[in-house]
């Protein structure tokens, strides 16, 4: 199976990401946690993309792309892309990929949610350093023993959320548009609780005449 999901910053579509892959036994391929990792090796690629994600911009398309492609090398057994593509051209370009290797898309699922909950969810959202456990300081607080410990990224803080959204919002409407030309997309309110939206995604896929075939 080989799924993409879309959604603002804090859209929750980690988080589904995660627990589709964990149900379908797929590979979350997380460009933004790739691309984090990479900024605390300190990699060639790391200490480029550190410095647009410091300031809340997308990384160059050719940095992006070259983690990606690694990464669905890696998984033979399939995989739920998320954080890719963000702008037309990555869209075009994974498109080829794909095709080169004969793994043709099975579903986009397009994760909306408010702006304004995602600027709250956004800047509430804190990291212990030890776990690299996410918490959030309204919806999933932490145990009282490590919340001083807990840190803020710094592409979690207000301004950096809003201009991350701000991005997204000018960027992707071509993407969603891309996808949906090719009857890929499919829309899911994601501003209930997360297990709503998970069994909401779960049903569509079950529900896919592509899957129903594997």
């Amino acid at each position: 199976m080989h799924l993409m999901l879309l959604g603002a910053p804090a859209s929750g579509k980690g988080t589904q990401a995660t627990r589709l892959a964990q149900r379908f036994g797929l590979v979350h391929i997380s460009t933004g946690e790739m691309l984090r990792q990479a900024c605390v090796e300190g990699s060639d690629l790391g200490i480029l993309a550190a410095e647009y994600l410091s300031d809340g911009q997308l990384v160059p398309d050719h940095l992006v792309v070259e983690l990606v492609l690694d990464a669905i090398d890696r998984a033979p057994g399939g995989f739920i892309m998320d954080g890719f593509p963000r702008t037309l051209r990555q869209a075009k370009a994974f498109d080829t990929m794909l095709q080169q290797r004969d793994l043709p898309l099975d579903a986009v699922i397009l994760i909306e949610v408010a702006d304004c909950t995602l600027i709250e969810r956004g800047t509430g959202r804190r990291i212990d350093p030890v776990t690299g456990q996410i918490y959030h300081l309204l919806f999933a607080p932490p145990p009282a023993e490590i919340a001083e410990r807990l840190e803020q990224r710094d592409d979690d803080s207000a301004q950096v959320v809003k201009e991350r959204l701000y991005i997204y919002q000018h960027t992707t409407s071509e993407v969603v548009t891309h996808y949906q030309q090719q009857n890929l997309l499919t829309r899911v309110d994601g501003s209930g609780p997360p297990d709503k939206v998970f069994d909401h995604i779960f049903g569509l896929l079950s529900l896919n005449p592509r899957q129903a075939e594997q």
